[in-house]
C-alpha cells in the first residue's frame, strides 16, 4: 500500500516538473486593416487577461520578414500579429504569410501554432495551410471569414467596372473610397462566391490538414446574414465541401469588425486544445 502511494506521489512530482506547454498564436487581419486592429478592438487586451503575452508584430515584404518585438516573446504562451498588404490578392498575402510562418518556426522551433484570421485574413490563413505550409500549426480559428464568398465583392467589382472616360468622373466625385476600391479589384475577384475558375472554388475542394478548425460566426438574423458583409453560412467552415462536419462553431453577436468578446472566445477555444 505504502509503495503504491509513494509511486503515485513520485509520478505527481514528475508531472509538476514537466515544462509548461508552449504555444504561439498568430493574428491575421482582414481587408483594409492591419496589425494594430487587434489592439484597437480590445482583443489583445483580452488575450493578455487570459495569460497570453504580446510578443510583437511580423512584417513581411520584398526584403524579407521583419519582427518588431515585444517583451512577451520568451513567454510560454504568446501572440504575434501579422501585418500584410490587405488590398493585395489572396496569393500575394499568402506568400508573405508563408514567410512569417517560416520565421516563427525558426524563432520558436517545436512550438505549436494557432492561426487566427479575421474576414479575408481567414481565407489567407486557410490558403497557406492548404498549400502545405505551417507544419507546426495545430488549429485555425476564423472570424467572420467569407469561406463561400460574399456578394459584396461582386458588387464592388461591378461598381468599379467603369470604362474611360466615365471613370474620371468617378475619381472626381467618389474620391479616395473609389480609388481604394479600384486598387482592391484583384482581391475582390478572389472573394466572389465559388464557381469554376475562382480561387474559392479551387480552395474549398482541396484536402485540408488534419488540425482543429473553429468558425466564429456573427449572429444570424431572420434573413440568414451573419453581418452586412458576409452571410452566416459563408462564415461557417462546415459548409466548405472539404471540411464538412470538421469545424466547431461559435456564434458571437457583433458586427463584421473585430469585437472585444472575440478575444475571450479565442482564449477559451485555445485552452480546450
Amino acid at each position: 500500500m505504502k509503495k503504491g502511494l509513494i509511486a503515485v506521489l513520485l509520478l505527481a512530482l514528475g508531472m509538476l516538473s514537466l515544462p509548461a506547454r508552449a504555444d504561439v498564436v498568430l493574428l491575421i487581419h482582414g481587408y483594409l486593416a492591419g496589425a494594430r486592429g487587434w489592439d484597437e478592438s480590445g482583443i489583445s487586451g483580452a488575450l493578455q487577461r487570459h495569460d497570453w503575452q504580446r510578443a510583437g508584430v511580423y512584417l513581411a515584404g520584398p526584403a524579407g520578414v521583419q519582427l518588431i518585438p515585444a517583451p512577451g516573446k520568451m513567454a510560454a504562451n504568446k501572440f504575434y500579429a501579422a501585418d500584410l498588404p490587405s488590398q493585395a490578392p489572396i496569393l500575394v498575402q499568402v506568400y508573405q504569410l508563408n514567410q512569417i510562418l517560416h520565421a516563427i518556426g525558426n524563432d520558436h522551433p517545436g512550438e505549436s501554432v494557432v492561426l487566427v484570421g479575421h474576414s479575408a485574413g481567414g481565407i489567407v490563413a486557410r490558403t497557406a495551410l492548404v498549400s502545405g505550409n505551417g507544419a507546426n500549426v495545430k488549429a485555425l480559428i476564423t472570424i467572420a471569414s467569407p469561406h463561400l464568398g460574399t456578394v459584396r465583392a461582386e458588387q464592388a467589382l461591378d461598381a468599379t467596372d467603369i470604362p474611360f472616360p466615365l471613370s474620371i468622373m468617378a475619381d472626381v466625385f467618389a474620391g479616395e473610397t473609389y480609388d481604394i476600391a479600384r486598387r482592391s479589384r484583384s482581391l475582390y475577384v478572389d472573394l466572389v462566391r465559388p464557381r469554376p475558375g475562382t480561387l474559392l472554388f479551387w480552395l474549398n475542394a482541396q484536402p485540408h490538414p488534419d488540425i482543429d478548425y473553429f468558425s466564429i460566426v456573427r449572429g444570424v438574423d431572420a434573413l440568414g446574414w451573419g453581418d452586412v458583409i458576409v452571410p452566416a453560412y459563408s462564415q461557417d467552415m462546415n459548409n466548405i465541401p472539404a471540411l464538412r462536419g470538421r469545424a466547431s462553431l461559435v456564434t458571437v453577436a457583433a458586427r463584421h469588425g473585430l469585437a472585444p468578446q472575440d478575444g475571450s472566445v479565442i482564449a477559451n477555444l485555445i485552452a480546450g486544445l
